[in-house]
């Protein structure tokens, strides 16, 4: 196990040279040792120096936990320490044990010779006391008592110390009284022995060695951070709603198309197509489809990287990771998954640096032969400010639309809701008048629902048509006068036998400009937008072209009477 260990480390630690680059990996990550271990599900990582360890924690350990469960897939658990202190601390004695008299008086017989080898001596011994800064004793003579040695905790074994005569002695600290002191820790007693010059100096420890104590703060202490870091939990398990599931989805021919898309996407091995792209109105079902995709795939594939988010999200995050200047990580997470959503398109137009992220992110997961789904309230063709190179890589996989629910679709989608419902006595006039009036958002047919039943609960009334129209009133007016854009140019398209994608359009022949200026003129006089948001919604033109077709068109309705007449078939069946 430790050799596989070793192995999977040597692929990581060469995959992080590649990828961090060789100034983080030589500062950063080189330090790093794998601490042999017989845990097939664990793996220990550790460093010389907690700053160190602290950095690579928060910066590199969701990396570090990706790397290696990618070579050794058992690998639930990756952990970071620091690394405990091998060489055990010096202690050096205050006292020194009395010297031999033997020894003194031979010492004290060569004179010369040891005053001239003092000399040299003693330079030494005060490099080495300022280095290792040791307590000092005191001057022992040879007529003096030797005071008890302290025992030390532990002790170092030393040559023994050679003694210094008493002339010698006082010649030294005369030297050293008139001397300036070399360093503020310099001792100013004259030590009594002089090591030998092969006594080894112990060696400073590192600062960031010693084991790093949470100091309390106002009384309260705060734990040290543990070591045990793990993959987040949101990479392995997005936040999928669990609700929505292929088997409470409702099928019908309006998403019939977009549903089976979904399905075969979800299938396990080589996809068949990707990207998938879904569009459709507010409310209708695109979000559903794309949680019953990570549900359905996680199922047939456990051990599969499912990353679900919104757009507004992708570009927060994106920020945040450009702020903290740790895009490695935000790109890393991304392109590891194996399936990727991400819904609500729109919000990124105009975010240039956004779009460039994604679409280098969208690339390499299509480049890996990996599933994307892509999510948007319209076509790719017909979003506003987004690159063109993005347009054709979403393109290039299945285009599915989501149409705006029918009536028999309205009410098996109640008929369903009401089964979640069994305590809920609804009479089927309700609910026909619900579907009847309710016909654009599914997230309002079952809001309406809801409110109706929770009421009725409240108040302890029976459900009636009265009821339902008192508890509905707000909702059934705002449903009779509410006309999209989406709406005009939906009606306008296929009253002229046009193409959507006409409404946006820089074509200008008058088959398809004068059908373009009554969709102007009726989102002008069918709805609150203001001339600027028109002008967007018909392929980013400026207000002044919309203020141009409107004036044109009530001219006309004057003059030609097939304009008229199609105006005002189209305001009736709107205002219907």
């Amino acid at each position: 196990m430790a050799s596989e260990q070793a192995l999977a480390w040597a692929r990581v630690r060469a995959s992080l040279r590649e990828s961090a680059g060789p100034r983080v990996f030589e500062q950063w990550l080189k330090p790093i040792e794998l601490v042999p271990s017989d845990d097939a599900e664990s793996i220990r990582l550790a460093l010389p120096s907690a700053f160190v360890t602290n950095w690579v924690r928060s910066h590199y350990a969701d990396r570090l936990a990706m790397e290696f469960q990618r070579v050794l897939p058992d690998v639930r658990l990756v952990s970071i320490e620091t690394r405990p202190r091998t060489t055990p601390p010096v202690v050096v004695t205050a006292q020194t044990p009395p010297i031999p008299l033997a020894e003194v008086a031979s010492l004290c017989a060569a004179g010369d010779r040891v005053a001239s080898g003092a000399r040299q001596l003693v330079p030494t011994r005060r490099r080495t006391v300022a280095s290792t800064r040791p307590v000092m004793p005191r001057i022992a003579t040879p007529a003096a008592p030797a005071p008890a040695a302290v025992a030390p905790t532990p002790v170092v074994a030393a040559p023994a110390p050679v003694a210094v005569p008493p002339s010698l002695a006082a010649s030294v600290a005369k030297k050293r009284a008139t001397a300036k002191p070399t360093s503020p820790l310099a001792p100013a007693a004259i030590p009594t022995a002089i090591p030998a010059e092969t006594q080894p100096v112990p060696a400073p420890m590192a600062r960031d060695e010693t084991p790093v104590t949470p100091r309390p703060v106002f009384g309260v202490s705060i734990p040290a951070p543990e070591p045990l870091i793990a993959p987040r939990a949101a990479m392995d398990r997005p936040a999928l709603d669990p609700r929505l599931t292929f088997n409470r989805f409702v099928v019908d021919s309006s998403n019939m198309v977009a549903f089976n898309a979904a399905c075969a996407l979800a299938e396990p091995g080589v996809p068949r197509f990707s990207p998938l792209f879904l569009h459709g109105g507010t409310g209708q079902g695109k979000t559903h489809l794309m949680n019953a995709i990570g549900h359905a795939y996680q199922a047939a594939v456990p051990s599969a990287q499912v990353l679900y988010m919104s757009a507004e999200r992708f570009m927060f995050e994106f920020v945040s990771a450009l702020r903290a200047r740790d895009t490695h990580a935000f790109k890393a997470r991304l392109r590891s998954a194996d399936l990727l959503m991400i819904d609500d398109l729109q919000f990124i137009a105009g975010k240039g640096s956004t779009q460039e992220e994604f679409f280098h992110t969208i690339n390499e997961i299509v480049l890996n032969g990996k599933r994307l789904v892509i999510c948007a309230d319209r076509a790719p063709q017909a979003l506003d400010a987004i690159e063109p190179r993005i347009v054709s890589r979403l393109s290039a996989g299945l285009v599915a639309d989501i149409k705006a629910p029918n009536l028999a679709l309205r009410r098996a989608i109640l008929d369903r809701k009401m089964a979640d419902l069994p305590d809920a006595v609804v009479p089927v006039e309700v609910i026909e008048l619900i579907a009847a009036r309710i016909n654009t958002n599914i997230r309002e047919l079952e809001g309406a629902l809801n409110r109706v039943v929770a009421y009725a609960q409240l108040t302890g009334q029976r459900v009636d048509m009265d009821f339902a129209v008192q508890t509905l009133g707000d909702t059934l007016r705002g449903a009779e006068r509410r006309v999209t854009i989406d709406d005009i140019q939906k009606l306008v398209t296929q009253f002229f036998d046009l193409k959507p994608l006409d409404m946006v359009s820089a074509r200008r022949s008058r088959s398809v400009a004068r059908p373009r200026q009554i969709a102007m003129y009726l989102a002008k006089r069918l709805t609150t937008r203001s001339l600027p948001e028109i002008g967007r919604k018909f392929g980013g033109r400026d207000h002044s072209t919309v203020i141009h077709a409107v004036r044109k068109i009530e001219q006309l309705r004057d003059t030609d009477r097939e304009i008229d007449s199609a105006v005002r078939v189209l305001l009736r069946e709107l205002e219907a």
